[in-house]
């Protein structure tokens, strides 16, 4: 009995200081936002939903483990698989979270369903339009504004590119400009789901000539 009575001892101090823990570990509740995930879309299909929601998870577990977690920690993943173009309403259940740690529970996933629409993916070949803004000087008015490349091609869902005819620079200022000048600029498409095929830099050429009321 009085065999190895120090180790003894210490081997009762710690399981009583592990059982003071785990007894004293109440269960708690948090919530997690987390985004949701889309996998096996379809090919030349993509979601044509400006806005995707997130999911608010509500878990239950020790403290100590919830203490620990993040946003990072967990996935809520929606399967496209099959989808065709078109308007789709998605279930988000318990089993669809991910990566849950050991001894949580989920209670609650908001919203339980999403609603996506689908359509095709495509491109289309578009104008460049660019932007001059600024004061010229006295006697010189804008004259010549030429851009290259002209055409450039962007790329999205089919129905959002229906919509969009041109590309627009951004902003070129020309303030003071007398004959002849190039800037280099990027252009866009207001769509925030549609985008430059192959992004690259816009030179905008600017000239001035004289208005009548400044020519000698």
């Amino acid at each position: 009995v009085f065999g190895h009575l120090r180790l003894k001892l210490v081997s009762l101090l710690i399981s009583l200081a592990l059982w003071y823990a785990v007894a004293h570990d109440q269960p708690a509740e948090i919530a997690l936002s987390v985004p949701i995930e889309f996998y096996n879309t379809p090919e030349h299909l993509e979601i044509s939903s400006e806005r995707i929601q997130r999911a608010e998870i509500r878990v239950q577990g020790p403290a100590r483990i919830l203490r620990q977690m993040t946003n990072a920690d967990i996935d809520a993943v929606i399967d496209l698989a099959g989808a065709r173009v078109g308007e789709h309403t998605f279930d988000l259940t318990p089993k669809q979270i991910r990566h849950l740690p050991h001894n949580v529970q989920i209670l609650q996933v908001v919203p339980s369903q999403v609603r996506l629409e689908l359509d095709r993916s495509a491109s289309k070949i578009v104008d460049v339009t660019p932007r001059v803004i600024g004061t010229f000087a006295a006697g010189y008015r804008l004259g010549d504004v030429e851009v290259t490349p002209t055409r450039i091609t962007i790329v999205g869902p089919q129905s959002r590119l229906n919509n969009i005819d041109s590309a627009i620079t951004d902003p070129v200022d020309a303030t003071g400009l007398v004959g002849r000048a190039t800037f280099t600029t990027q252009a866009y498409v207001g769509d925030p789901l549609v985008q430059l095929m192959n992004p690259e830099p816009i030179h905008v050429t600017v000239a001035t000539v004289k208005t009548k009321s400044g020519e000698k």
